[in-house]
């Protein structure tokens, strides 16, 4: 029986030392040892057990801080085409909304996924993301993008429904800070104030060379 007992204790890594004195014990003694050292195993399973979870989510890039909803949308714009910094630049603007607004995900999510069954939203990410990977500064993919926007705006401004939504403006407002601010001279040509949030102009600003007088 003692044999069994040193085994057992052993193999919990108690200390020899403490084995022979639990050993020498008495009964009720020996089992206030058994107790105690039966709650430390169980603080060390529990400790073991935030570590192993803790360890999954370093692998789990998005989704560590991201509701399932919005990292199923992020997936979704890596299959349309967007550019992995694209994707960071959007996964940024949803772990502050989802920490801000957390209840607001899951109702606009649903409608978030089925606007990039749209091609012009499908085009505009996949043009942004080149204008991002390509940096350039006077790049004509720049009016593209600007003409597809100011499309998105015209049709929204068209149909009365001109909402944070209908322009996809959580895209725009992750580019903006590393966007090129020509995008708004090249808003402006096309009838609108702003892009994140646009606002449309009385008319157009003439472009150079041009009087409106005549």
């Amino acid at each position: 029986m003692s044999l069994i007992k040193i085994r057992t204790l052993a193999n919990a890594d108690v200390p020899l030392s403490q084995i022979g004195q639990m050993l020498e014990a008495d009964a009720s003694t020996f089992a206030e040892a058994v107790q105690e050292i039966d709650s430390h195993l169980r603080e060390e399973i529990e400790r073991l057990e935030t570590s192993r979870k803790q360890i999954a989510q370093l692998g789990a890039g998005d989704r560590l801080a991201l509701p399932a909803e919005v990292t199923s949308y992020l997936d979704r714009l890596r299959e349309i085409g967007a550019s992995e910094r694209m994707v960071e630049a959007e996964r940024d603007g949803w772990i502050l909304v989802a920490a801000r607004w957390p209840d607001h995900i899951r109702e606009v999510m649903p409608w978030k996924l089925t606007q990039l069954d749209d091609p012009q939203i499908v085009r505009l990410y996949r043009v942004l993301s080149e204008i991002l990977e390509s940096g350039a500064g006077d790049d004509l993919r720049l009016e593209e993008a600007a003409d597809i926007l100011a499309g998105l705006a015209e049709q929204a401004y068209t149909s009365g429904k001109m909402g944070y939504d209908d322009l996809a403006f959580d895209l725009i407002d992750a580019l903006a800070a590393e966007s090129n601010p020509r995008m708004l001279d090249l808003m402006r040509e096309r009838g609108w104030a702003g892009w994140t949030r646009p606002e449309r102009l009385a008319e157009p600003p003439a472009k150079p060379g041009v009087d409106r007088r005549q």
